[in-house]
């Protein structure tokens, strides 16, 4: 009988121990799933990161193009002014500074237009490389005011590394261009495209308006090649 009972409280044991091990892993392993919230946070990063740029936190070209139907269909009768610019001899700057504080520069740049375009009723992406588009509402906004703005924000000094490091300008070439609300936004970017050839072509560090007739400088008397233009040269397909 004492031998009966053994195995019993044997048995018991061992299957009180199983239940609790297989409980307890269960647990665990239902701990690593994630929560509704969780998932739901990673989806809205997902969905962010579709439409921004992860340098800068702007638009990207995805992003400005949901912008653009926005603000088209907000008003349709209201025409919008497409900004296209290109920061004059980036190269350069990178390859004096490097990459990493190329970066840096893209980035304040971003933080600076970004306020400022939102002032006017726009939105700001970074476009391409060293290039950032932008629209804006055609109100009662003066093209002379909002080019100056754009490029006193620009070229304000700006403090590498913090307050240790050294200073450096910035200046941009600037392309303005009119649009109907029913244009393609392609369309309204590629006229301020022309328009920003014009302005780097003539020394750069101005803003340029797109007028009927204007057509993209010759290449030969363009002032180099902009870092979208020379990923065409190397992969042969725009990246525009």
């Amino acid at each position: 009988m004492f031998t009966t009972l053994l195995v019993i409280t044997t048995i018991h044991t061992a299957i009180t121990f199983t239940a609790g091990a297989c409980a307890g892993f269960a647990l665990g392993y239902l701990a690593g799933w994630p929560t509704a919230e969780q998932l739901r946070a990673e989806l809205a990063d997902a969905v962010w990161q579709l439409a921004h740029d992860p340098l800068t936190g702007l638009y990207n070209r995805r992003g400005l193009r949901t912008a653009h139907t926005a603000l088209a269909t907000s008003d349709p009768s209201q025409p919008i002014i497409a900004v296209l610019l290109d920061i004059d001899d980036f190269k350069e700057i990178n390859d004096e500074f490097g990459h990493d504080t190329g970066d840096e520069l893209l980035t304040v740049i971003a933080n600076r237009l970004e306020p400022l375009v939102a002032a006017y009723g726009g939105s700001l992406a970074r476009h391409s490389g060293d290039e950032y588009a932008a629209i804006l509402p055609a109100r009662r906004y003066g093209i002379f005011e909002i080019g100056e703005r754009i490029k006193a924000a620009i070229s304000a000094p700006i403090q590498l590394h913090g307050q240790d490091g050294p200073e450096t300008v910035l200046t941009a070439s600037i392309g303005i261009a009119f649009a109907d609300s029913t244009e393609p936004l392609q369309a309204a970017l590629h006229r301020a495209d022309t328009a920003m050839y014009h302005a780097k072509t003539q020394g750069g560090n101005q803003h340029i308006l797109h007028t009927p007739g204007m057509t993209m400088p010759d290449p030969k008397h363009r002032r180099g090649p902009r870092l979208r233009d020379r990923r065409h040269d190397h992969s042969g397909s725009d990246a525009a």
